[in-house]
């Protein structure tokens, strides 16, 4: 990327919590760097695609010049707007899938923006183990943070919180959830 595209330009960044919106914070700041001109990977851990897309971001992304998407896992999403929850042998094999793109995109880096979408609820549903994340961090700072990385999802581990450079929590103050209104299109996927 070199001169002016040094290490200490590009930052780890957080967004957790268990309020609603991580991954709209991370899309938003995706829109704002594919703007500028920057190339875009996103990896999304536990938000498969099998049959119909239901995360309604997604089918634009996929349209937008310098944007790779990489979905995995398995369906989650019901019909009304229900989620399964728990987790198979083969949640747990999509995870690694999920990881070792990740791994594959700091090794050979050719975008200025990486976002791991979820990565951070993967370690406390058993998708991958803390270590693997870690180890994650650990060859982007070996690869001399040749980008912005960006992580998010729930219960983001303390060890993980060490290495970020900026963290947002998202904090529920209110939900409509709690009234029993369930996900719906456009908004909440």
């Amino acid at each position: 990327m070199g001169g002016a595209e040094s290490s200490s330009r590009w930052r780890i960044q957080v967004y957790t919590g268990d309020g609603k919106g991580k991954t709209t914070c991370a899309v938003g700041l995706a829109i704002r760097a594919l703007g500028a001109g920057f190339k875009v990977a996103m990896v999304q851990f536990d938000k498969g695609y099998h049959g119909e897309e239901h995360y309604g971001e997604r089918r634009i992304l996929r349209t937008l010049e310098g944007f790779d998407l990489f979905p995995t896992g398995c369906e989650r999403m019901m019909p009304g707007g229900k989620f399964r929850f728990g987790m198979s042998p083969e949640d747990v094999a999509e995870g690694q899938r999920g990881l070792a793109i990740a791994r594959e995109l700091i090794a050979k880096p050719r975008h200025r923006l990486l976002v791991l979408d979820e990565i951070l609820s993967a370690v406390p549903f058993h998708l991958l183990e803390e270590k693997q994340v870690l180890d994650l961090l650990n060859r982007y700072e070996h690869a001399g943070r040749p980008f912005e990385l960006v992580m998010t999802g729930r219960r983001a581990p303390a060890s993980i919180l060490d290495r970020a450079d900026l963290i947002t929590e998202m904090t529920p103050v209110r939900h409509y959830f709690d009234t029993g209104l369930m996900a719906r299109a456009g908004i909440e996927f």
